[in-house]
């Protein structure tokens, strides 16, 4: 290993609703300099962005941290699943479908329908829902063939903004793995041709610890990078968010963000037919078993926001039930489902409803957890603790919630943009000859305040597995 005392790095985390850009001292960890850029999100039915705000706003984040004409290394860490479509030019056919877009579930349910959950499990890792990128290449087809025909290439976030900035249509192992199509051996050609898709118009995959190439000369992004500053494969957030953590196997993260997440790195692969786990494949050699929910944070928000409440006016007790389902869901899979109250009474107040909105948020990830390292082989016990990232992480509310239904230690690392963190590890690996979680753990990433158990709360899981059961066909159709 050999680290120069002034070396700089930049990790980019391009994000559902912004980008966020770092400068990291390679030898140090220290994070020199921050930017941060807004994207536009459609709303109605669909969940879309153009893609060339991602590239405006890539330029103006990394402008923004002051030292991109001293970066010796960049990389990409982008939100997964994300549908890109370009044409012969390279240039967006359209809009691209978003993860959390969920008109895609019909043609997910399709999909698993004429393989089964054994098959796609085997094969691609996942049972693919609506959030996945081969449902949504086939929503595509079906809904827009013109826009499909126009097709001549299909890309993920990351992949698009690093091919942007080196010319080179590249991605990773760990992005790839969210779309439907990967395997470890490779791109599956059986599965592209019943999805209508060439292997040539995706990027290659490029190994863990390589380059994906060097920025260009007049990229025309404003970002002030230099010309050959080395540009890693990037990753997928959650791929990056390990990486920022330095994550060893066995080691279980709760992220509390616009998605909520419950994910650990493992050394078997994960194949869980139900669906709840999505197979995934880290950036490095190993794996991600992940589960997903589209509401999270943000749901609990609104909540707050209906009742008139600041997001930490909880208050303890009472019988109500809140699943704030508003987006639909991932886990469990009830793409058509909305928001759901139940257990009300005469003296149930506001805060304990908000209360009932976090403890609904967070059922679904704490139910998955040990699903999570079941499927990659791992095995942890009661007393261990759990990683708390994400926006969310630093509420009280949250914490004292996950601690509430958990019964588990939770710690809060200090560091921050660990999506951006382990992007800017993986740029530095290409300096340095390290692993990527290597440099994440020699900086100390995951360091931070560990807060003690709480007495778990059966009543309040039983309630909401109960409620949960019993809800059946609401969740069964689109609400009118």
């Amino acid at each position: 290993m050999q680290v120069g005392s002034s070396e700089i790095v930049i990790g980019i985390d391009s994000s559902t609703q912004s980008t966020k850009a770092v400068a990291v001292d390679v030898a140090t960890g220290a994070v020199l300099g921050e930017g941060r850029a807004g994207h536009t999100v459609s709303g109605g039915a669909g969940r879309e962005s153009d893609p060339r705000e991602w590239w405006r706003a890539l330029g103006e984040a990394v402008a923004a941290t002051g030292y991109a004409e001293r970066a010796a290394a960049v990389s990409v860490g982008g939100q997964q699943h994300g549908l890109v479509t370009l044409d012969t030019a390279g240039e967006p056919v359209r809009p691209a479908l978003l993860w959390n877009d969920v008109r895609s579930a019909p043609q997910a349910a399709a999909l698993v329908a004429e393989l089964g959950r054994e098959t796609w499990a085997q094969r691609a890792g996942s049972v693919p829902g609506a959030s996945f990128t081969a449902a949504k290449w086939a929503w595509l087809r079906e809904n827009e063939p013109e826009a499909a025909a126009r097709t001549a290439a299909v890309r993920l976030p990351h992949d698009f903004l690093t091919e942007r900035l080196t010319g080179a249509a590249a991605t990773d192992r760990g992005d790839a793995s969210g779309t439907g199509w990967w395997t470890p051996a490779g791109y599956d050609l059986d599965l592209l041709a019943r999805l209508g898709l060439d292997a040539g118009m995706l990027p290659t995959v490029v190994e863990a610890g390589k380059a994906a190439g060097e920025v260009l000369a007049g990229t025309g992004s404003g970002s002030g990078l230099r010309p050959g500053t080395l540009v890693a494969a990037g990753t997928g957030d959650n791929m990056a968010a390990a990486l920022g953590l330095g994550l060893a196997p066995g080691r279980p993260v709760l992220s509390l963000g616009t998605s909520g997440t419950v994910y650990a790195v493992t050394r078997g692969r994960p194949t869980d037919p139900s669906g709840t786990v999505c197979g995934f494949a880290d950036a490095l050699d190993h794996w991600l078993p992940l589960a997903c929910t589209l509401n999270c944070t943000l749901a609990v928000d609104r909540t707050a926001a209906l009742l008139g409440l600041d997001r930490q006016a909880v208050e303890p007790g009472g019988t109500a039930v809140v699943l704030p389902y508003f987006d639909g869901e991932r886990t469990p899979d009830l793409p058509y489902a909305s928001g759901l109250i139940h257990g009300l009474r005469h003296d149930t107040t506001g805060g304990q409803l908000l209360q009932a909105a976090y403890d609904g948020a967070a059922y679904s990830l704490l139910a998955a957890l040990e699903q999570v390292l079941v499927a990659g082989g791992e095995q942890i016990d009661a007393g261990t603790e759990l990683l708390l990232i994400g926006g969310g992480a630093q509420g009280r509310a949250w914490q004292d919630t996950v601690r509430r239904l958990s019964g588990r230690p939770v710690r809060i690392p200090v560091a921050s943009e660990l999506v951006a963190l382990g992007a800017a590890a993986q740029a530095a690996a290409l300096l340095t000859g390290e692993r990527a979680d290597e440099v994440a753990r020699r900086w100390g990433t995951s360091e931070g305040r560990l807060l003690e158990p709480l007495r778990r709360d059966d009543a309040a899981l039983e309630r909401i597995a109960d409620t949960l059961h019993r809800s059946g066909s609401l969740f069964d159709q689109p609400v009118i």
